[in-house]
């Protein structure tokens, strides 16, 4: 599927009466490149649920929803330059679907007053609104995801891993070491014996490190990838009959294009999740009748259902639920970028608000405020069933541990801010 660097799509306008204005919305995706098999189904779950609002809904508060999709090809040059060829559209939140892309644009859309969202990657310290005024990572972070890791491995052993090994394999970048300071205090706290094994970009060459963990022998192996890493470590992990039930991603770490190559040898296989999995949610009714049954899907509409479908969508709906609190806080429709941060500083998603939107029990409760952009570090597991084919929560959300967390929030957060002279405050 082959996009310009910039294709902008509005979907099912009213053509009863010509629209005032436009709620413009950014996508920076990659359905190109190394990561593209991973990059495409977030894109389209991203994409269609706007489609839906417009097609279903005549938009968001009466409002009609552009989406400019901008083709990064998960590199981090293309999508500043990205960045730069859109932000004077009117682009309420940007979506940058990667932690590097991430890191460079919270000091330019900071100074051009955009929301940045980047829910469960990005910078963790972000998490803290007086230091990021306009950077929101809710629902879950890195750091939330590598605290209730351990707190798993804890449950299954019986609340204590003195002596016990854990070895991390990472993509080296800025994504695969965000979770590294957490599991090394972690580590400290609880007793275990921490190993690093980066893995180059893509990741198509681990042998390495694999000889490496079947000579160490570690009692269990977190991975922080993405794209054909997760295949290939999978793969890797079946060569030297590594449990799979010891083996556990992070949500990036866990899709169905992760673990169908290996086919029945990755039964078992677990990852981290910070919503729901699988496709029987009223909202896919709906995508179904007035997205996919109109022929007005991003995609094949073939991945609807799938983790990053899903996970898309939800980012999508989370976009879309700040803009509508916006609308309520100015009492106006047009919103502007300000008041968009704004909306997504007030922001809460009960349980009440998911039912009425097609998606019951699909993720945590959360609420965010100036002191707290990311949400209540709830994260569960889910573990790879081969047979059934899809995978399955066998945890509830559990909250990270907030004690270590906060402290390191606040310590890096503070060095930020003193290296660009920030003032933390929610004024």
């Amino acid at each position: 599927m082959k996009h310009k660097l910039i294709t902008a799509f509005v979907a099912g306008l009213m053509t009863a009466a010509p629209a005032l204005a436009e709620l413009t919305y950014s996508s920076l995706s990659y359905r190109t490149g190394p990561y593209a098999a991973n990059g495409i189904p977030f894109a389209d779950g991203y994409a269609d649920y706007f489609t839906l609002l417009n097609e279903r809904d005549g938009g968001i508060g009466g409002e009609p929803i552009r989406l400019i999709e901008c083709e990064t090809g998960y590199n981090t040059e293309k999508g500043v330059e990205c960045y730069e060829a859109t932000k004077g559209e009117g682009v309420l939140v940007y979506e940058p679907l990667s932690t590097g892309i991430t890191y460079q644009l919270i000091p330019k859309a900071t100074a051009d007053g955009i929301a940045i969202h980047s829910g469960g990657y990005g910078r963790t310290s972000a998490k803290n609104g007086q230091v990021f005024r306009n950077v929101f990572n809710y629902p879950a972070n890195y750091w939330d995801g590598a605290s209730v890791a351990i707190k798993h491995l804890l449950d299954l052993n019986g609340g204590d891993l003195s002596g016990k090994k854990v070895a991390l394999v990472y993509h080296n970048s800025a994504y695969g070491k965000e979770p590294i300071r957490t599991l090394e205090e972690l580590s400290k706290k609880h007793g275990y014996d921490l190993s690093l094994l980066p893995v180059d970009h893509p990741g198509q060459e681990q042998k390495s490190q694999w000889l490496q963990i079947r000579r160490d022998r570690p009692d269990y192996v977190l991975m922080w990838g993405w794209g054909v890493m997760n295949q290939v470590a999978i793969q890797e992990a079946v060569n030297i009959r590594f449990p799979m039930e010891n083996f556990i991603g992070i949500w990036w770490s866990g899709s169905e294009n992760d673990v169908l190559p290996a086919g029945a040898k990755a039964n078992g296989y677990k990852a981290l999740t910070f919503h729901n999995v699988g496709n029987e949610f009223p909202i896919f009714d709906d995508i179904q009748t007035y997205v996919v049954d109109k022929g007005k899907a991003a995609g094949a509409g073939d991945q609807i259902g799938t983790v990053l479908y899903n996970r898309g969508m939800y980012a999508a709906m989370l976009a879309a639920e700040a803009a509508k609190t916006a609308q309520g806080i100015t009492g106006k429709s047009a919103i502007s970028q300000a008041d968009m941060i704004k909306g997504m500083e007030a922001l809460e998603i009960t349980e009440a608000k998911m039912a009425a939107l097609g998606l019951p029990n699909f993720g945590p409760s959360f609420s965010v405020s100036c002191q707290n952009h990311g949400g209540d570090g709830l994260v569960a597991v889910s573990q790879w069933d081969a047979n059934a084919g899809k995978w399955s929560l066998i945890t509830d959300f559990v909250q990270s541990d907030q004690d270590v967390l906060n402290a390191l929030i606040e310590e890096d957060s503070a060095a930020y801010a003193a290296e660009n002279n920030i003032t933390p405050n929610c004024n």
